[in-house]
């Protein structure tokens, strides 16, 4: 080999070597995320926005698929077999226990400094402790609403309902002024998925009763349990609920609601953007509310749920996958996301920052109703709980059980599986 060739061949390997230790000393950070929906997506220029202040790190956000069911199947089948695939997930609310109990996180609690998470909505906080410590950080926030008809209310003298008895009382009395056939009632959510649930946890916690105790009794006042299962019922066979509720999800609710054909709905904040957007049959004449309660009893208080970020306990880099999770949950962050995006903020300060009032004038209305709202039961076990009571409740709303049968079924069936795993 003559000497210039030898040397050109060494130039190439150290030119190779400097090039894989360039390379080496990148980092790729992997952040699993659901699309965000909304007049404009704002993550990927703050993913931008974190790599130019780390200039050795690079963001690669992957979508997660659509619906919260296969995001879960997703997490599980890729965390069980142990991969490394990712350092950052957006979580559900409901799936942070589970997830600190399977060990798939990082516990976060060493790393929070005193007061970190003060800011945020201390139902979100809940949502993210399991066994007195903290495994992921508050994201976006979400909370069941009442909806109602601002201009039909204010046409017949009321303010909008505190109980569910005052809630038949005014739809009636709408309706029959109105003699619309084609206005309904009251529109919720009573397909059987997880929707179902919370609209019967709300009624739960309406009638003073709940799911899960502390003491890890499900069910605890079955009597309480069945009344509010009742009442659900109650709304369609009178006709003050549709009978299509038994199949209806938040979009199917709100399509309807938004087109100007019911008086109340039960959704979530997403929903206030789309009532107002240019074109929307219903825009300016919506107004929201306490979801409601019952006559002498709890006052009204809707379930709240959003996202949350985790760090993988198998992230190769968990400082800065950390510190990623903390620069997208910052103030700065959130405000993008609220400005860009249907999603509201878990940094209550958020909610009277004067940009985001203009952009967003529910905001303020929205904090108050947010403040009053209650986690779904913070456990390992909440997917187990929802799929065995979700046949329940739906068999007490379409009449094929009585309430107080498919309660005592799903008493039993989770004592039972409970039981088995703990």
């Amino acid at each position: 080999m003559t000497r210039p060739v030898a040397l050109l061949l060494l130039a190439l390997v150290l030119g190779g070597c400097a090039e894989d230790a360039s390379e080496r000393g990148a980092v790729t950070l992997v952040f699993k995320y659901a699309r965000i929906l909304g007049p404009a997506d704002p993550l990927p220029g703050l993913l931008r926005e974190f790599e130019a202040a780390h200039p050795r790190v690079r963001v690669k956000g992957e979508s997660l698929p659509w619906t919260s069911d296969e995001q879960h199947q997703f997490y599980v089948i890729n965390l069980e077999g142990r991969s490394p695939g990712f350092d950052l997930m957006m979580l559900d609310v409901i799936w942070v226990p589970e997830f600190a109990r399977a060990g798939w996180l990082l516990d976060l609690t060493p790393h929070l400094a005193p007061g970190e998470l003060a800011p945020h909505f201390p139902s979100t906080v809940e949502a993210a402790t399991h066994d007195g410590r903290v495994w992921a950080l508050p994201w976006t926030m979400n909370v069941g609403l009442l909806y109602y008809r601002a201009d039909l209310l204010a046409k017949h003298g009321l303010a909008p309902p505190a109980s569910f008895e005052e809630l038949v009382s005014q739809v009636r009395r709408i309706r029959s002024a109105e003699r619309d056939p084609a206005l309904e009632g009251y529109l919720w959510q009573g397909k059987q998925y997880e929707g179902l649930v919370v609209n019967v946890l709300e009624a739960f916690w309406a009638g003073g009763t709940r799911l899960l105790a502390e003491d890890g009794t499900v069910l605890p006042e079955p009597a309480r349990a069945a009344e509010a299962l009742d009442v659900l019922r109650g709304l369609i066979e009178a006709g003050v609920s549709p009978a299509w509720t038994t199949a209806a999800d938040e979009e199917l609710s709100r399509r309807a609601f938004g087109d100007g054909h019911a008086i109340f709905l039960r959704n979530w904040p997403y929903a206030l953007d789309l009532f107002e957007a240019p074109g929307s049959a219903v825009r300016g004449r919506v107004g929201i509310a306490p979801l409601p309660g019952r006559a002498g009893g709890p006052p009204g208080a809707g379930s709240t749920g959003g996202a949350h970020l985790g760090v993988s306990r198998r992230s190769r880099h968990p400082e800065l996958a950390l510190a990623l999770a903390r620069f997208l949950t910052s103030e700065r962050a959130q405000k993008a996301i609220a400005l860009g995006a249907a999603l509201s903020p878990t940094r209550e300060a958020l909610y009277h920052d004067a940009a985001l009032v203009r952009s967003r004038p529910s905001l303020p209305a929205i904090h108050a109703l947010a403040r009053a709202g209650r986690p779904r039961p913070v456990t390992p076990y909440y997917l187990l709980l929802s799929a065995t009571v979700q046949p329940e409740f739906s068999a007490a709303l379409v009449g094929v059980k009585s309430p107080s049968r498919a309660i005592a079924d799903a008493r039993a069936r989770l004592d039972h599986f409970l039981g088995a795993i703990r």
